[in-house]
């Protein structure tokens, strides 16, 4: 594979959970381009082994020199033992993000990949850290980041992500509403080369707000923003009903829907395709992609493991890089 091939970097995410699996697993498979699996050898090797798999990767030594799998390692400060978690090694977790992302402001490495990891772990480590999406933002300096799910035909995005339900409504504003829609219109543009991407609006309330009966937000709020861009050009339409919004007939054309939170999109998005979406951030200055799920630890070391999002997130990963060198 030659030097001017895409390279993305893949963290290890909990070394306790079903990342290092799925890293030994992904390793014997080959990409379009070249992936450095960043983390701890001795915990994936050994993840390997109880998995009747070898793993013989090769030290990752830079960019040029990169062969199709490599490994940079980086060791867990505490012993690990699958399925069991060890605040010891929070930070450790929180050094592979760090690393991967300082490869990718550098183009050392042209976009990052995450396995997931454990909220509670980090924490318990003395680091407030409520997802990737959110930490990823803030250490760029990115104002907006945008959550999208891609999976099963659909892409849905999120105007409000990790929030409790009460404090959704007070989330939706005109700015933020206006500004996740520019950054979902423009990445559909610019990094999944979508000429004049569609996206359907979704309404916050029941029935889209019943014409105000059942909540107001949709006519002081999501209607004026989607009828302004629309204005400008831009193919956005909505507020629609989430309850007839995920429908063939209505999504048939579509490039994308924006749901107004959490629960209400993503439900879908999973049982159409779970554990073969791919969890993209946008609005970053960088590519990243993750998975749909969590660490599994329950089955870390054994059991039945699909890597199927994985293997997805980092295809999409390709794709997205190659599209934006």
């Amino acid at each position: 594979m030659g030097a001017s091939s895409p390279v993305v970097v893949l963290t290890a995410g909990e070394p306790a959970g079903i990342g290092p699996d799925l890293c030994a697993m992904l390793a014997r498979e080959r990409f379009d381009g070249r992936l450095v699996i960043a983390g701890d050898r001795r915990v994936i090797a050994a993840r390997a082994a109880a998995r009747g798999l070898s793993f013989d990767v090769p030290d990752y030594r830079g960019r040029e020199s990169a062969p199709a799998i490599s490994l940079l390692h980086a060791p867990a400060p505490s012993p690990v033992t699958a399925g069991h978690l060890d605040a010891a090694n929070g930070r450790h977790v929180l050094a592979l993000i760090d690393r991967a992302l300082a490869g990718c402001l550098s183009r050392e490495f042209d976009a990052m990949v995450t396995a997931p990891v454990q909220k509670s772990t980090l924490n318990d480590a003395g680091v407030a850290f409520t997802g990737h999406t959110e930490y990823l933002a803030e250490r760029t300096g990115t104002p907006r980041v945008v959550m999208l799910l891609a999976g099963g035909g659909l892409r849905v995005a999120l105007a409000t992500t990790h929030l409790a339900l009460a404090d959704v409504p007070r989330a939706v504003t005109r700015a933020s509403l206006e500004e996740t829609l520019r950054i979902l219109e423009r990445d559909l543009r610019e990094r999944f080369r979508i000429a004049r991407p569609r996206i359907l609006v979704a309404g916050l309330n029941p029935h889209a707000g019943e014409s105000g009966y059942l909540g107001r937000e949709e006519i002081d709020v999501i209607e004026p923003v989607v009828a302004a861009l629309a204005a400008e050009g831009l193919a956005v339409s909505g507020p629609y009903p989430a309850d007839t919004l995920f429908t063939p007939r209505m999504l048939e054309g579509a490039d994308a829907v924006l749901a107004m939170y959490h629960d209400q999109g993503l439900p879908v998005l999973k049982h159409a395709a779970f554990g073969e979406a791919v969890n993209v951030t946008l609005g970053l200055p960088i590519v990243r992609t993750s998975v749909d799920h969590g660490t599994a630890l329950d089955r870390a070391g054994h059991g039945e493991v699909d890597a199927g999002s994985l293997r997805a997130a980092i295809a999409l990963a390709f794709e997205l890089a190659s599209a934006r060198a």
